[in-house]
């Protein structure tokens, strides 16, 4: 091992010095390769993000099971089955408890701009908290009140003066359709991409401010079990007991549901899958185009070390060097970048973007294999390449 450091030491940096010599296609390089690790890493997370907004108020449900439609797409478009599923569910032993869950989108006007915006309505059983989110289990009382609701203060908008007044200690009020609510306090989950906020309220409400939907036409059932049961033996029972027209699934088992749906059948998912390769494929282009155009400047001499009987690995190693310093030198500013990047968007849009150290490792060694692809590509000319050829 330490011969083989000494062995690094006394080499020549032939690699780093060809791509010193040259320096503003040194310079394009580095930009390529910048742009193409910026590009992948919004790509992985406004992906990420996808999967988290999408999942955070599945994560959080407080039940054994969750009882869906088989027409269920995700969690903002679940579409309704009969209430009749869950007074079935409770004669199925081990079944403690059968609750349902109301979710839909409304119209409402923003108390602070009067500007109107989408956001996910929630209606649940005051009695018995839905989603393990103490902000909300400890406002539950207020909620009972006609017209209340509680108000996700990570929305996306200009919410922070209406915010202060109910930290406050006031009750702003704003309109829904027709009918006037009062916000009586906050809770924090964050935006989605469907909506730009949501707002969680008792059932009743919920039926008040949508006064055409059926008080028997339930989104989601909420199913808890009896001590000493497994979800997964009382799954199974409930399955072979209630018609074809819901589907039973354990809480991990839903929150798989949402995930499956974004990578399989949601655009979105496919879209941002795309955009990074995409960025691979620019981030190989670009980096092949210069490397390449290094390999022919240089052809006669890598032509005399050929004649003067340097190995083809010892010439490859040389590209493979330069592919490898490029790696480093554009990972760097494209990393610097994109921290900035997911700082602005995340305060634009309410997004949760963060960067995790296993997204920076995964894109360093994309980054690796992107210029190493590269520079295995531009060496198929220096490998054919003859010294009596060329002199």
């Amino acid at each position: 091992m330490l011969g083989f450091i000494k062995t690094l030491q006394q080499r020549t940096p032939l690699g780093l010095l060809q791509l010193k010599h040259d320096r503003m296609r040194l310079l394009t390089a580095i930009a390529g390769i910048t742009f193409a690790d910026v590009l992948i890493f919004m790509q992985l997370g406004f992906a990420a993000a996808l999967y988290r907004t999408n999942t955070q108020y599945p994560r959080t449900l407080q039940a054994d099971l969750v009882l869906i439609s088989t027409q269920a797409q995700n969690f903002g478009q679940l579409r309704t089955f009969t209430r009749r599923r869950l007074y079935q569910a409770q004669d199925v032993p081990g079944v403690a408890s059968a609750d349902e869950l109301y979710l839909g989108s409304v119209q409402w006007r923003n108390p602070q701009t009067r500007k109107k915006t989408s956001m996910l309505l929630i209606g649940q059983n005051p009695d018995r908290p839905a989603f393990n989110l103490p902000e909300v289990n400890q406002q539950l009382d207020m909620i009972q009140l006609p017209d209340t609701v509680l108000f996700d203060q990570a929305s996306r908008g200009e919410y922070q003066d209406m915010i202060t007044r109910i930290q406050q200690g006031e009750s702003p009020t704003t309109e829904i359709g027709q009918r006037t609510v009062t916000i009586a306090g906050l809770f924090q989950v964050g935006a989605s991409f469907a909506d730009d906020g949501a707002l969680i309220t008792s059932d009743q409400n919920f039926l008040r401010l949508f006064p055409k939907r059926d008080a028997g036409s339930v989104s989601l059932g909420l199913i808890r079990l009896h001590p000493g049961y497994e979800p997964e033996q009382v799954r199974d029972a409930l399955a072979a007991r209630l018609p074809e027209d819901v589907q039973v699934l354990t809480s991990q088992g839903y929150v798989d549901f949402e995930i499956a749906y974004i990578q399989s059948r949601s655009p979105i998912g496919f879209v941002f899958g795309l955009g990074t390769v995409m960025g691979l494929i620019v981030g190989t282009v670009i980096v092949y185009q210069v490397l390449s155009t290094d390999v022919n400047s240089h052809l006669a001499e890598y032509a005399t070390f050929k004649a003067m009987g340097y190995r083809n690995t010892y010439l490859l190693g040389v590209i493979f060097e330069e592919a490898l310093i490029l790696s480093v030198l554009g990972f760097i500013p494209g990393l610097a970048i994109a921290l900035a990047a997911y700082q602005v968007t995340a305060a634009a849009t309410a997004l949760p973007l963060a960067m995790p150290l296993s997204r920076t490792i995964f894109v360093l060694l994309l980054t690796f294999v992107m210029c190493g692809a590269s520079g295995a590509i531009a060496t198929r000319r220096l490998q054919a390449a003859d010294p009596a050829d060329i002199f």
